[in-house]
């Protein structure tokens, strides 16, 4: 798919255009490539309002129809994960199932799986008025066939913890995304030639909390799980009910929303309500600062009411702050590309309980080097609070250990 640099929404126009070539000329300057902050956010390539910096790449399918612009894009990874750890006792997996109760089976960690990670996102943009000059509406969905590429509701990751499977704590593992990732529509509306009006709402979406979540964020493409500390970092990215209103100055954002604070069931496929219903009970908000089209820095800060199904009587406050930079270098391409990109994220989080006042943080270094158009190196480095539920036995891997679970 060719990269689609961005585009650009307030070119100039004829005194009198002739209406018979508008299509066309919103197309052309769809695909002039952003250099702000509010062509970003114009752009809307990421998850919920946040903004990557302007230079980073996007793999695209675009066409224009009838004045909107559709787009689609995406990604699928098939992932094969081997994981065998010693248990210090001599106690192995094997025995374990030979033997009732196991021996210390809270030191028996990893597991086995193939699975696949993945996600679609298609996206339909027109501008409102023959010049836009009623501001630009964007209507947008994000899907993932998780729930049934994932078995058992969760795959294995080491020391990875948060949300449940059939019941208990998901310990060494990860829980699959949602069939409907996102469900949205954006209105944004220029106030000036520096100053952009954005309003979002969302019955699934992602509200102003963290930087671009790891499914959309560049640096971590080419991985295809959560990092460890995506529950400090960047969960919410999939809320129920989420309303944001954002204004932005030339590269300065303010951004608020109100949402849902309880995570989604483990029933992937549909709008399963929360135990305490889809009520918009927390807000967050967030400052963006992108100086330059390679920069985009944030900082926000939440409010979230009983996010976890197995603590309904804990609310949590949650912090974040980032740091992107992307470098576009090399040879530049026909469609207006380079063949080397690199991309990097500085990612702190902080979930803080309300109840108890227990604190667990979270750091992230992430890098990606794009090299000769095809080939890339990444890595991930990470400290990862963890709670104490790490030193209990797993989630059950099938339904049958608890059969009067769903």
């Amino acid at each position: 798919m060719p990269n689609m640099p961005g585009m650009q929404m307030d070119s100039a126009q004829p005194s009198t255009p002739d209406k018979t070539t508008m299509p066309m000329n919103m197309s052309m300057d769809m695909m002039k490539p952003p250099t702000t902050l509010i062509d970003t956010i114009l752009n809307h390539t990421t998850s919920g309002t946040s903004a990557e910096p302007a230079s980073t790449p996007v793999s695209m399918l675009m066409r224009s129809y009838r004045g909107w612009m559709l787009m689609l894009h995406g990604t699928a990874s098939i992932s094969d994960t081997q994981q065998h750890a010693s248990n210090p006792t001599g106690a192995i997996p094997d025995v374990c199932v030979q033997n009732d109760p196991c021996p210390n089976p809270a030191v028996t960690r990893g597991g086995n799986k193939l699975f696949s990670t993945n996600w679609i996102m298609p996206m339909a943009m027109r501008q409102l008025g023959s010049h836009g000059q009623y501001g630009q509406l964007t209507l947008r969905t994000m899907l993932s066939l998780e729930p049934a590429t994932i078995t058992s509701r969760q795959f294995p990751e080491l020391f990875q913890q948060g949300e449940t499977a059939f019941g208990k704590p998901i310990i060494d593992g990860q829980h699959p995304h949602d069939f409907f990732m996102e469900l949205a529509a954006l209105y944004d509306l220029r106030l000036g030639s520096h100053t952009l009006l954005s309003l979002y709402a969302a019955p699934v979406g992602d509200p102003a909390i963290g930087p671009t979540a790891y499914p959309h964020r560049h640096s971590a493409s080419e991985d295809p799980i959560a990092a460890l500390g995506h529950h400090q970092e960047d969960s919410t990215h999939i809320a129920f009910n989420v309303f944001t209103g954002g204004i932005t100055w030339r590269w300065l954002r303010f951004e608020e929303s109100g949402f849902h604070g309880a995570e989604p069931t483990e029933q992937r496929w549909g709008f399963q309500p929360s135990p305490n219903g889809h009520a918009v009970d927390s807000y967050s908000s967030r400052i963006t600062f992108a100086p330059t089209k390679n920069l985009s820095t944030q900082y926000s800060i939440a409010h979230i009411v009983s996010p976890e199904a197995l603590y309904p009587n804990e609310n949590q406050q949650r912090q974040t702050a980032s740091i992107i930079y992307n470098l576009p270098f090399g040879h530049t391409t026909a469609d207006g590309d380079h063949t080397n990109n690199w991309s990097n994220t500085l990612l702190w989080g902080r979930t803080k309980s309300l109840t108890d006042n227990s604190k667990e943080n979270s750091y992230l270094l992430e890098s990606l080097l794009n090299f000769r158009t095809r080939n890339y190196v990444w890595t991930r480095i990470e400290n990862a609070g963890r709670s104490n539920e790490l030193l209990i036995p797993p989630a059950p891997h099938s339904p049958q250990t608890s059969p009067n679970l769903p």
